[in-house]
């Protein structure tokens, strides 16, 4: 590839991209799942930059297209919840999605209300899941979706803070 993949903060600029990108990257898993009702395809715009204003989101971009992107909050439990972490199906399988999380992870750590990282994906999303348990996610619950969906809710604690006080 002659261009490199930069990631960076997602502005309100990004939300459109951000958007037609989640309703390609969500088609396998609705396929998988036999559900096209699943909420990452049917979230409207105003939706979406709502919840850009609320919490983090970044983007991957090759020159300046958006090809990935990943988005989450601190909640008042001190959990930093990852969501919808998505890369273009020409760019996966290239590490992308890895340095993504790595970033937003990063981005959480430095927030002193973020104790864990929780993120969830479906049973069937062994790629998914792959790359959370490669990343130190566990497994912590499980829930019943739907009639073909069980969601699988992982979490990791949070790295203690480089910049903290020693004694």
């Amino acid at each position: 590839m002659g261009m490199s993949v930069t990631i960076s903060a997602a502005t309100e600029d990004d939300a459109e991209h951000i958007l037609k990108l989640q309703f390609l990257c969500y088609q396998t898993e609705a396929e998988l799942y036999g559900d096209y009702g699943i909420e990452p395809l049917t979230q409207t715009l105003s939706d979406l930059r709502r919840e850009l204003a609320e919490g983090h989101a970044l983007v991957a971009r090759l020159g300046g297209e958006v090809v990935a992107s990943v988005r989450g909050r601190v909640d008042d439990t001190g959990t930093a919840r990852i969501a919808k972490l998505i890369v273009h199906p020409r760019m996966q399988r290239h590490g992308l999605g890895g340095r993504l999380l790595d970033a937003i992870e990063e981005r959480f750590a430095g927030d002193a209300r973020a104790e864990r990282f929780r993120l969830f994906t479906g049973h069937r999303s062994e790629s998914n899941l792959r790359l959370y348990r490669s990343r130190g996610y566990v497994p912590v619950s499980t829930e019943q979706a739907g009639p073909r969906l069980t969601l699988v809710t992982l979490e990791k604690e949070s790295a203690p803070s480089a910049y903290a006080a020693s004694a």
